[in-house]
């Protein structure tokens, strides 16, 4: 098989898979340099090359259409898988919320994006685990497997009637679902902590509860966030799980071979 009689079809691949890893999680971080990260989708686009059946492809005004269509399509992808990891973020803003860490945002190195505290901590946490369980494997095992849903020489991406759409408002929706999953048994305990010390400042007005309340929320939801850990962990094992089949369903619908999960 000669590349070179198949360039244009060889080129679409690549368009997706560098949109793809530009907003992928692991892979799109500052981190890593921007050579490494053409250089590996070079390669990884040299191999998926080699397992489809090639088109004949001339750049024409329809192969730039094929063009945009494939950058449409990684990044979609990859903003999907993105959005469902965002949930152990979003959680952390809730639990900053209530320990009163909801001012003190960082600076992310790995994207340049300001994120709560604990946010960050169990979102570090989260690649850890992605990368110890090798669920990044299944993000590349997602990209490949979209070549099967969606060809490269696909005219155009089936998003007419809306229900892909509706299902990225879905999917919004239950990263929002998640992330309070995640957050309400510290966020629940601090709750009840505000409660006691209203109870206490009515009961005790002599007693400073400004002074006292702030040590002792974040004692409370550090004790609480420490218990809850590996509940946590199963949650963001779910996450990897949903993540993955959010990205085969989008796939299937933008290629018209399926419908939408319920």
């Amino acid at each position: 098989m000669n590349i070179l009689s198949h360039y244009p079809f060889f080129l679409l691949i690549f368009t997706r898979l560098s949109s793809f890893f530009l907003i992928l999680p692991i892979y799109s971080y500052r981190n890593i340099p921007a050579f490494h990260k053409v250089g590996f989708a070079f390669v990884l686009s040299w191999v998926i090359y080699f397992t489809l059946p090639p088109a004949e492809l001339e750049i024409n005004g329809l192969f730039f259409g094929l063009l945009f269509k494939e950058l449409c399509t990684g990044l979609l992808i990859g903003f999907m898988a993105y959005m469902v990891l965002a949930a152990i973020q979003a959680a952390g803003g809730f639990i900053d919320f209530q320990l009163g860490f909801g001012i003190a945002n960082i600076i992310d190195p790995m994207t340049g994006a300001q994120s709560p505290l604990t946010g960050q901590f169990l979102y570090t946490f989260a690649l850890l685990f992605m990368l110890s369980v090798n669920a990044h494997h299944m993000l590349l095992d997602g990209v490949y497997y979209s070549f099967q849903y969606i060809p490269p020489e696909q005219a155009a991406l089936r998003i007419g009637d809306g229900s892909v759409m509706l299902f990225i408002l879905k999917t919004f929706s239950s990263m929002f679902l998640i992330a309070f999953q995640m957050a309400i048994p510290v966020a629940g305990s601090l709750f009840i902590v505000d409660v006691a010390l209203g109870i206490v400042a009515r009961t005790v007005p002599q007693m400073n509860v400004f002074v006292i309340g702030m040590p002792l929320k974040i004692g409370v939801g550090f004790i609480i966030l420490i218990v809850v850990m590996g509940a946590m962990f199963m949650l963001i094992q779910g996450i990897f799980e949903t993540m993955t089949q959010t990205m085969k369903t989008l796939m299937e619908m933008l290629g018209g071979g399926g419908r939408a999960a319920s």
